[in-house]
């Protein structure tokens, strides 16, 4: 592409600080840099149309984890490290709600509840029996219980009767979400060019060199915002991980309301409004989900629908209205990767499938490494 001596000075010159990716951490890091200088150039790059990895195409889980999350993640961080996450956690959606308010993100807290199938009774066992250590342990954080059981009155078939209950969880509009925080971007005079895949970033010492649709391009400073699209330019534990997702036609008389967790959370499903969204089982074939492409799998969507069928809407005709899929950036450690990559390039990602619980303060703190 060969742009303008219009466009280039516009958009593509004298640009103080350049953000890959337009999601949930890139347009956070932005309105902060905002705050931060006020008078500086900010040009958000993003590939896609919209937002490419997950910001817009997530469950709009305003989640900290699933009590059977939490116990896998004590198996490989200690105690003080899984408290530290759900503070995290918690303390991002905090940030989330102040920065765009309730009425913006249709913020509602119906509680969250974990499902155990009848074949995962060793699991459901084990969740059950932990449940007054897992709340002293992070009760410093609620000043409540958070989890407790109750019974199935949603009309779930094929799981074990009681459900584990978290009274914290809520749920978000994520379109909502992010057009809130491109309009707030907007008012704020930050540029964001869509259809701008960066290719690669060098920095040289002096300034950072981007290679943006075949056409180079300067920055003072780069903040690289892609998560599952990072591993293009970080030699970092962050690898790509789809989630593929389905949401019902409108169902007459749906009573399920809430955020839901199956299988350790590699599945989850929520209403919206009077539809089920439904998404997970990249642990059908993790390598497979290894991947920035965006496709659907027969075996996972078959999975869905099986699962739809079976345990969640067993007694109720519904039909699949839309498929997507999104990706996500994981490695083998939770914590989210924020560091200087470089001397004027800096990285953001390893959302470890929180983004919408962590995204707001990653980007801020990502802002806050200058």
């Amino acid at each position: 592409m060969n742009f303008s001596y219009w466009e280039y000075r516009t958009w593509l010159s004298n640009i103080d600080f350049a953000i890959v990716g337009s999601g949930i951490v890139g347009l956070n890091c932005a309105l902060e840099l905002r705050k931060k200088y006020p008078k500086s150039k900010i040009v958000i790059f993003e590939r896609g149309t919209l937002p490419s990895g997950a910001s817009t195409k997530n469950a709009g889980f305003a989640c900290f984890g699933s009590i059977s999350e939490i116990l896998e993640d004590l198996k490989n961080h200690s105690e003080e490290e899984v408290v530290q996450l759900v503070e995290n956690r918690v303390e991002g959606l905090k940030l989330l709600r102040e920065t765009l308010g309730e009425r913006q993100l249709d913020y509602q807290e119906y509680g969250g509840y974990e499902l155990f199938t009848n074949e995962d009774s060793e699991l459901f066992e084990r969740c059950r029996s932990k449940i007054n250590e897992v709340n002293k342990l992070l009760k410093p954080i609620f000043k409540d219980e958070i989890f407790s059981l109750k019974e199935n009155t949603f009309g779930f078939e094929n799981i074990k009767n009681n459900l584990i209950y978290s009274k914290f969880e809520g749920q978000i509009d994520t379109g909502k979400m992010m057009y809130g925080l491109l309009k707030k971007a907007a008012e704020q005079n930050i540029l964001i060019l869509n259809g701008s895949k960066i290719d690669t970033v060098e920095d040289k010492g002096t300034e950072v060199l981007l290679q943006l649709n075949s056409s180079e391009i300067k920055a003072n400073k780069v903040f690289i915002a892609t998560n599952g699209f990072a591993k293009q330019f970080l030699k970092e534990d962050v690898e790509p991980a789809r989630a593929q997702v389905l949401i019902t036609k409108p169902i007459e008389n749906l009573k399920i309301k809430g955020t839901f967790h199956l299988e350790k959370g590699y599945y989850y499903f929520r209403n919206v409004e009077n539809r089920i969204l439904f998404g997970g089982g990249r642990n059908l074939d993790f390598k497979t989900e290894e991947t920035t492409q965006m496709e659907l799998t027969d075996l996972v969507q078959n999975t869905l629908e099986r699962l739809l069928k079976n345990v969640i809407l067993p007694k109720q005709k519904f039909e699949i209205d839309q498929r997507w899929s999104g990706i996500m950036g994981m490695g083998k450690q939770k914590k989210p990767i924020i560091k200087p990559v470089s001397t004027n390039v800096f990285c953001g990602v390893r959302l470890g499938g929180m983004g919408v619980a962590i995204g707001s303060s990653i980007g801020k703190n990502l802002a806050d490494l200058l």
